[in-house]
């Protein structure tokens, strides 16, 4: 057996379900679950039937490096969002298998056994688990309330960035919906230059924000700005899953400089995990459209604003910058999750499992993260709850 597997933590919702054992909901509640990321909002119909009108070519492999039509979309959609002035197609794009499978094969690909891989603290799981199974050791940088949850890079020794092989970002970040500027990310860029590492930036509730003319910057985004055209150092991570509420179609893509595409390629020939072709037909249509895209933000601005307006006073809470993730400060995470989960059959997630221990202090311990993707007189009716619970329970 491989022995890193042994560094492994179990998955945050593990941890939930054992959290949970013994403890009895009031059955005379409806359960409400807002623990899980998973988008509840009605997939595009268009990209239902593009599915099923492409079928047939099950009967085809499809390439890894997948069908010219959708690189050739992908690469438009990036350019008009992002405000790119050329990306290969051919060379500077490979579509992927949802962004966690991705974020998980790039690291075994792109980081030297031995070094170090640092991420924001909290994160997604991914992140730790890749770089300890590519024989790396993770490093956690803190992301706190002082510093708006953006992880504190400047706390980050010289000698851990002289180590680095790998820097993974998270903006929009999950779970705190913190942004990045792009004045953070070509400080980041070039840390990057100066010590060799490359940057892997996960953009997948890129989409989900609140002010249509101000949307989230991204890390290509910042390289345009900069002329660096190559895009050197530098790839993204994107998925329909958020973005257009497809979380079971399994579809993203990697973007960015083209030499180390190039060896993310060659790995995934052999890691076979090509996108099956109706799936690849069924993308072209999501990133070519976004109306559908609009309209799913609209729901999330309505279950923000409505939420919000319960809570208001009864939680140290603030509306994130984007994404679909509350993160209030709770006192004790656990204790918070379980007493709600029995005295009013909500269940949402401890911080503390999305994070690690790090200087001394875990970020997320007083924290909870909520994912406003149930209904919306589901998430009114959380709320109320919530509030409810926090008059009985003062914190």
């Amino acid at each position: 057996m491989n022995p890193n597997l042994q560094q492994l933590q179990p998955y945050p919702f593990a941890k939930l379900a054992k959290l949970k054992e013994g403890v009895e909901a009031p059955t005379a509640l409806a359960p409400i679950a807002l623990s899980i990321g998973e988008p509840k909002h009605a997939p595009p119909t268009f990209v239902r039937d593009e599915l099923i009108d492409n079928l047939e070519k099950l009967a085809a492999y499809p390439l890894t490096k997948g069908l010219d039509a959708l690189r050739e979309t992908i690469a438009n959609w990036l350019c008009n969002r992002f405000r790119l002035a050329s990306l290969n197609a051919d060379s500077e794009v490979i579509p992927v298998n949802g962004t966690r499978e991705a974020l998980f094969a790039f690291a075994q690909a792109v980081v030297a056994p031995g070094s170090k891989v640092v991420m924001p603290n909290p994160f997604y799981q991914i992140y730790e688990g890749a770089a300890f199974l590519a024989g790396a050791s993770p490093y956690f940088v803190n992301c706190k309330a002082e510093n708006s949850f953006k992880p504190d890079f400047a706390s980050v020794p010289e000698s851990v960035w002289q180590e680095c092989s790998l820097l993974y970002l998270c903006t929009p970040g999950n779970p705190t919906g913190a942004l990045l500027t792009s004045e953070d990310l070509q400080q980041l860029i070039a840390l990057a230059d100066k010590y060799d590492f490359i940057i892997a930036s996960d953009e997948c509730y890129s989409e989900l924000y609140f002010d249509e003319a101000n949307p989230p910057v991204g890390l290509l985004q910042t390289c345009a700005e900069l002329g660096r055209d190559d895009y050197r150092r530098c790839v993204v991570f994107h998925s329909l899953s958020k973005r257009s509420n497809l979380p079971g179609l399994r579809s993203g893509f990697v973007a960015g400089d083209g030499e180390i595409l190039e060896k993310f390629l060659l790995y995934r020939t052999y890691h076979g995990c090509a996108m099956p072709v109706p799936t690849q037909y069924a993308s072209v249509a999501a990133w070519q459209d976004e109306q559908h895209v609009k309209k799913n933000r609209e729901l999330y601005r309505q279950k923000f604003d409505a939420v919000l307006e319960v809570l208001d006073g009864c939680l140290e809470v603030q509306k994130p910058e984007a994404s679909f993730y509350l993160w209030p400060r709770v006192g004790d995470g656990e204790a918070f999750a379980r007493e709600l989960f029995r005295q009013q059959h909500i269940t949402v997630l401890p911080g503390a499992y999305l994070a690690r221990e790090a200087s001394g202090v875990n970020p997320g311990a007083e924290y909870v993260r909520m994912a406003l993707v149930a209904t919306l007189e589901e998430c009114i009716e959380a709320a109320k709850r919530i509030r409810s619970f926090c008059g009985n329970n003062p914190l």
